[in-house]
């Protein structure tokens, strides 16, 4: 089985707008590592974003994207949740309330990107 077995999972979500959601993510420190612009547009219709360790795919839904219906979370990880928080809320992002749930006493956030998807950010 050696060889055979999964090195890496990049999940990729559908978005309404991928420059919006590009720029969404910009402020969680994601930066563009590949992306595709059909022939006669303005605008990607996939892109891939990379933070250090974490990978990220969008792609343009063809169909509304219902946050209701995402049965989806990103969790993210962070060195300080307390300075991540207030960065987030001086770029306008509007994250949650920080709490320490049982599960990680470091704390941590909720956080909707443009298409409603639920991010965690947190310290652990």
């Amino acid at each position: 089985m050696a060889g055979t077995l999964i090195r890496s999972l990049v999940p990729l979500a559908h978005v309404r707008d991928v420059a919006a959601s590009i720029a969404f993510y910009a402020h969680l420190g994601f930066a563009v590592e590949n992306q595709v612009t059909p022939d006669g547009e303005e605008s990607p219709n996939w892109v891939w974003l990379r933070a250090e360790r974490a990978e990220l795919m969008l792609a343009r839904a063809s169909a509304p994207v219902i946050a209701a219906e995402q049965a989806v979370l990103f969790y993210t990880y962070c060195d300080d949740v307390a300075a991540t928080h207030a960065a987030f809320i001086e770029a306008g992002l509007e994250p949650g309330p920080v709490a320490t749930p049982f599960y990680n006493p470091g704390g941590e956030f909720r956080l909707a990107d443009p298409d409603g998807y639920t991010i965690f950010v947190a310290q652990i």
